[in-house]
């Protein structure tokens, strides 16, 4: 069962990888997405995106909600979720000094400037990146994945997660920082137990993004 459960999975994640990369590296201009965090618009596709996701992954979990790995964090996990966390800041700023495009605006959903006058939409959105994805994604990788990975052993497991995080959003230069971000997170919920010390660090990490981008 366990088998079937992987290849859902599997396929899940190829899915939509294959959608992100193939709207990146399309013949057409890419819509710039940018002030994308001022629209209500935006907010409501990705709750209906997370929302399908979360269906796909709560049917490939069926009756296994242990799968889930939602449970009390074990010991050292506030140390642990630090330590993630600033490793990722301390990558991401050696990362920014290469001489590549800035990996954390390549997704180009951060934006350049603060609009006041769409504070409620910027509101909504917060709420769509520093909860509803990180708690799905999460859920989807930590959670679901890393379980069904589990026989391949700990490191390969945690590799493989990490990897497969980092294709999931389509990007190119940002996978610098994702593949090893998707990577601490996995470590983390190897060390746990739990996916809910990611879940804070996955929310804090795009909130910094956001924050950062706003006032800078």
């Amino acid at each position: 069962m366990n088998r079937t459960r992987l290849i859902c999975w599997i396929a899940l994640v190829a899915a939509v990888s294959a959608l992100e990369y193939g709207a990146r590296f399309s013949s057409a201009k890419p819509k710039s997405t940018q002030n994308d965090v001022y629209s209500y618009s935006a907010f409501a596709s990705g709750l209906i995106f997370y929302g399908l996701i979360f269906g796909v992954v709560l049917a490939i979990a069926f009756d296994r909600t242990d799968l889930f790995a939602v449970r009390r964090p074990g010991r050292r996990a506030a140390q642990l979720a630090v330590g993630v966390l600033v490793a990722t800041y301390l990558l991401e700023l050696g990362v920014a000094a290469l001489p590549i495009r800035n990996p954390g605006r390549e997704q180009g959903l951060t934006p350049t400037h603060w609009e006041p006058s769409h504070a409620g939409a910027f509101a909504a959105n917060v709420v769509l990146f520093t909860v509803v994805a990180p708690v799905i994604e999460e859920l989807t990788f930590r959670g679901v994945g890393q379980s069904l990975l589990r026989f391949t052993g700990r490191w390969p497991s945690i590799l493989l997660v990490g990897v497969a995080f980092g294709l999931w959003h389509g990007l190119v230069q940002a996978l610098l920082v994702l593949i090893p971000f998707g990577i601490g997170l996995a470590y983390l919920r190897d060390r746990t137990r739990s996916v809910i010390p990611g879940m804070i660090v996955h929310g804090l990490f795009n909130g910094a993004a956001l924050a950062v981008a706003v006032l800078s």
